[in-house]
């Protein structure tokens, strides 16, 4: 899917009043509420993959804690394949949301990155030859947490100074581990090394600026941030999507590549037009259409009345529903 943000025309004051009028005196409400998103994905295939990959993972964490060796085969053979498939099986987010913020963060963090890293190199246009090795690093990324003791990763207070100290450390951890198992590519090794870099220099564990990280470990940071701030993790529940969506968009020009995460933010709230959606006031409604001035603000139906979220700022999206 191709993002040319240069098409992209913002509707007019005028234009969006007439949208909002037709939207709720015409025949295109009933089309809208009748038509249900065709969802031939094979969700209960996927669903079962992902929970086979996801307990792949465990295993291949535990092994790489107990050897320091990457069973790489495996990995390649069992685990990217369900990936891709998911990546390819699931075109919005709605479905994506349920499996992967389920329990066992730990190991569903890497298959949920690994997915959504894959649909963001899709969604620009990465290369077919390129797109197996952005899988691969997304999905390895954490590696190096295989390293840290489960009672501090899983820690449900606030880490100490020296804890979180180590946590950083996973980075190097996963950078070694992989530059030593044959097979793997350098791209992979700095993807481990650099996903909590940040555009501005505020990341770790080297304070790398724009120029000074890889595309694909650019990627991958909007991926881990934005899986890790939708699931429920042992220190804190999952942040309502609003939040999460405002966060990433007030991070645009400082913490990730612009570029990026505009286009996943556009994309992803373009795969959810027709899913239905909690709003913070309770009611339950439909999204419609994307507002061109904001794209995290759309038009909602609920009931017979369209909402426009840009117009009504005390109300948000607070989760997506099935």
């Amino acid at each position: 899917m191709s993002i040319d943000n240069n098409n992209l025309k913002p509707l007019k004051s005028n234009e969006l009043d007439d949208i909002l009028k037709s939207l709720q005196t015409n025949d295109s409400v009933k089309s809208i509420e009748a038509k249900e998103p065709e969802k031939n994905y094979k969700e209960k295939e996927v669903s079962g993959k992902i929970e086979d990959a996801v307990k792949q993972v465990e295993d291949i964490f535990n092994f790489v804690s107990a050897t320091e060796k990457i069973p790489l085969a495996e990995i390649k053979n069992n685990v990217i394949p369900t990936i891709q498939h998911a990546a390819d099986a699931i075109p919005n987010f709605s479905h994506l949301f349920q499996e992967l913020e389920m329990d066992d963060y730990t190991y569903r963090h890497n298959i949920g990155v690994g997915v959504i890293a894959t649909l963001i190199g899709k969604w620009l246009n990465v290369s077919k030859d390129d797109l197996p090795t952005l899988t691969l690093a997304a999905t390895l990324h954490d590696i190096g947490k295989t390293k840290i003791p489960l009672e501090i990763l899983n820690k449900p207070g606030k880490l100490t100074s020296s804890e979180y100290a180590l946590v950083k450390k996973h980075t190097i951890f996963g950078y070694e581990l992989l530059s030593k198992t044959e097979g793997i590519g350098i791209e992979t090794c700095l993807v481990a090394l650099q996903h909590h870099e940040r555009e501005d220099g505020r990341g770790y564990p080297f304070g790398l600026k724009s120029d000074k990280i890889s595309y694909f470990s650019k990627i991958v940071a909007v991926a881990d941030v934005f899986h890790a701030m939708s699931s429920d993790r042992a220190y804190h529940d999952s942040t309502p999507f609003y939040k999460v969506i405002k966060q990433m968009n007030e991070d645009v020009f400082g913490s990730f590549e612009p570029t990026i995460l505009l286009t996943f933010l556009r994309s992803v709230m373009q795969s959810l037009v027709g899913e239905k959606v909690k709003l913070t006031n309770g009611k339950i409604g439909k999204i419609v259409m994307l507002n061109q001035f904001n794209v995290t603000m759309p038009l909602i139906l609920v009931g017979s009345d369209i909402v426009d979220l840009s117009r009504n700022r005390e109300i948000h999206i607070e989760k997506i529903l099935s």
